[in-house]
């Protein structure tokens, strides 16, 4: 699995991270594989099979399409025992994301910090320039 670039942020009790982009979907993309970098790490691969899951959400805006995305990629790893490796987004816009998650066996991987959800708690979405920035907090 490749490293997701992410800045963590300063929080006394959760998890806060900092992801940029050149594009909506590259974030949404950084910060889905951000979960499994934060909470998963690899060991010796013995469980090969990979599951390809759909993931298909609509929100309001872009913040709570966010959210609803990373909750739905934590509800459905913990669902399905994955651990998702790569994500393709075949749509996005600021009200809906359609993806194909890529995921291995759970037992793949020794699990460091369970997430139990993407927050709203300063939650900042935007775009400055060329470059998406997201800053989420992960309750754990």
């Amino acid at each position: 699995m490749k490293r997701v670039p992410y800045q963590p942020i300063e929080h006394t009790a959760d998890i806060a991270i900092r992801i940029r982009s050149i594009s909506l979907a590259g974030l949404f993309k950084k910060a889905a594989l951000a979960l499994t970098s934060l909470s998963l790490e690899r060991q010796p691969f013995r469980y090969p099979q990979r599951h390809k899951i759909i993931i298909r959400q609509k929100a309001s805006d872009t913040e709570e399409l966010f959210v609803n995305w990373l909750n739905e990629l934590i509800s459905v790893s913990a669902a399905e025992s994955l651990a998702f490796e790569d994500i393709k987004i075949n749509h996005i816009d600021d009200k809906s994301i359609d993806a194909v998650a890529t995921g291995s066996d759970i037992r793949n991987y020794k699990v460091n910090t369970e997430i139990k959800a993407a927050t709203y708690h300063q939650l900042k979405i935007y775009k400055s320039g060329l470059i998406w920035q997201a800053e989420v907090i992960f309750d754990v």
